[in-house]
């Protein structure tokens, strides 16, 4: 505080500490302390002060802990999707599994000219579209054409899928040994 102030009016250290030195009276005696005053007209003047304060080690503290608040930190947006259990192409609800492109760039922009699926996920700007077993393998065309067996959108078997457990939704994560 001293360096700032004679850095401020240009003077040296000492000169400082000597204009700013006060003593004052304290419950535990009086004590020494830099103090700055401010007069302000007619209202109480401002003080500023630096030490004043007795470092005598207390022996028995009084200390007043807060109990840490938790942080709530919400869910990603994928998991609440995904344990809502909901087709987002045909809203069939049961069982689902993810769709994943590598980039956004891949789906081009939203238009006509795309299946479904990619249509979806361009609009909404999403690289994940939770789909439902049937809408997965038919590569988003269950809307129109039956699936055919074995295929997928890329033709990948499904990575992950959710499946209801003793009423509860549980993940499934499978990866394929070509990956491993």
């Amino acid at each position: 505080m001293l360096k700032a102030l004679a850095g401020k009016h240009k003077s040296p250290v000492a000169k400082m500490a000597a204009r700013f030195r006060a003593k004052i009276e304290t419950p535990h005696g009086i004590r020494t302390c830099y103090e700055a005053i401010r007069h302000r007209g007619n209202d109480k003047p401002q003080v500023a002060r630096f030490g004043g304060i007795p470092l005598k080690r207390r022996k028995t503290p009084i200390l007043t802990d807060r109990a840490p608040g938790r942080e709530i930190h919400p869910r990603k947006e994928i998991i609440t999707r995904l344990l809502r259990g909901t087709c987002e192409l045909c809203q069939h609800s049961g069982p689902v599994q993810v769709h994943h492109v590598a980039r956004l760039a891949d789906l081009a922009r939203p238009g006509h000219g795309q299946p479904a699926w990619a249509r979806l996920m361009a609009t909404r700007r999403r690289k994940t579209l939770v789909v439902c077993p049937p809408c997965h393998s038919a590569g988003g065309r269950a809307e129109k054409d039956p699936p055919t067996a074995g295929t997928s959108l890329h033709g990948l078997p499904n990575y992950v899928s959710v499946a209801p457990v003793n009423g509860l939704q549980q993940l499934e994560w499978s990866v394929p040994t070509r990956l491993r």
